[in-house]
């Protein structure tokens, strides 16, 4: 196992900024996921670490080596590709063992770390198998095999799940979780799919425009978002962003806005008069009764329960969770009311700070005492 830590690393592409002063403390044996939009310097930062592309400035270290020279053979780190990226004419025996081969360890030894690693994945008995012969499950673990079967400190995976299913990518999530429970090594996850961050990640490393914008457990990041790009990245359905204003009056906090206000509290030292956000989670809405006025304008049924979007004044668009038997009809009057408790405010602009004092005391997915990972695990 290898700590990972990126200090102050740039890189730039000519004029342009891909990653902007990224620290990051990854620790031994945890499961770390790069989370962000597409061009957000995700995919960049796993390069790095890869060997594939080197920084422009800064310092990158795995374990107790700087490694921004280092070609990416000598990293001891196996890298888990979106395409698999198997070799067609070889069995499934041949591909796991390709890494060993190229190192020239002995035919004898090779064949034993072939068959350990298959028994772990439970591919033994595909080993003679082509990768055309397989599902795009059975290949994705062939893919992994070949990556485990070299023993790394470090594994680095770019998004290995988005060409799958959804019902086989929540089957290979778990897949996943296992494995890392068993191996305990460090590995850094690429992935635009927040649900594949929540339910995998001992820590989420959350980037939007080059920089970092968060780093922290599942749980936090739910429930205290950094600002408001993390909020409204995070959680399905989105959490409900108002802009609006605060006023404060004997260190108590309101935020205004179209409609109807909001009882703030006492918010942190951040906090400033003038232009604002709140941002509430479908959770902490009740629809069907309250001061707020509002017409229905979408309800989603999912089953276990109707995602509701009211709309308010001048098009504000509010969306609530509510109970599977209570379906409203489009363009049917409702009221709603906002419960002060779970709202979050933030500073002005998209990037702005989350202002609340203290964490938010709403319910998260897992948020019984342990992380979310635990809970699916």
């Amino acid at each position: 196992m290898a700590d990972v830590v990126l200090s102050n690393v740039h890189k730039k592409f000519g004029t342009f900024t891909a990653v902007e002063d990224l620290n990051l403390d990854i620790q031994q044996g945890e499961f770390i996921s790069l989370l962000g939009p597409s061009g957000c310097g995700k995919t960049t930062t796993l390069r790095m670490l890869a060997g594939l592309e080197f920084p422009t400035s800064g310092e990158i270290r795995i374990g107790d080596r700087v490694v921004n020279d280092v070609p990416p053979g000598d990293r001891d780190i196996a890298m888990v590709f979106q395409s698999y990226a198997l070799y067609p004419h070889m069995s499934v025996g041949q591909n796991i063992a390709y890494p060993l081969k190229k190192r020239r360890v002995p035919k004898t030894e090779r064949a034993g770390m072939v068959a350990k690693t298959a028994e772990m994945l439970q591919l033994t008995p595909l080993l003679h198998r082509k990768p055309k012969e397989l599902s795009g499950g059975q290949q994705q673990r062939v893919a992994l095999g070949r990556a485990l079967v070299r023993d790394p400190k470090v594994f680095l995976l770019d998004e290995p799940l988005s060409n799958l299913d959804a019902k086989l990518r929540g089957y290979m999530r778990a897949e996943l979780i296992e494995l890392h429970q068993r191996l305990g090594r460090t590995m850094v996850y690429v992935t635009h799919d927040q649900l594949e961050a929540m339910t995998m990640s001992d820590r989420i490393a959350v980037m939007e425009g080059g920089k970092l914008q968060q780093f922290a457990p599942p749980q936090e990041v739910y429930r205290a978002p950094a600002n408001r790009f993390v909020a409204s990245f995070i959680g399905t359905p989105g959490m409900n962003i108002v802009d609006g204003s605060l006023h404060e009056d004997a260190g108590r906090w309101t935020f205004t806005a179209p409609g109807f206000s909001v009882d703030a509290g006492q918010l942190g030292p951040d906090a400033r008069p003038g232009p604002a956000a709140m941002g509430i989670r479908p959770e902490g809405l009740t629809i069907g009764s309250g001061p707020i006025q509002g017409i229905t304008q979408l309800v989603e049924q999912t089953g276990h329960e109707n995602i509701t979007v009211v709309r308010l004044e001048d098009g504000l668009r509010m969306t609530g969770r509510t109970a599977p038997d209570r379906l409203w009809r489009t363009g049917e009057p409702v009221q709603l009311s906002i419960d002060a408790r779970q709202a979050h405010f933030f500073a002005e602009g998209p990037t702005g700070k989350r202002l609340n004092r203290d964490v938010c005391t709403m319910d998260a997915p897992g948020s019984n005492g342990t992380s979310l990972k635990e809970a699916t695990s």
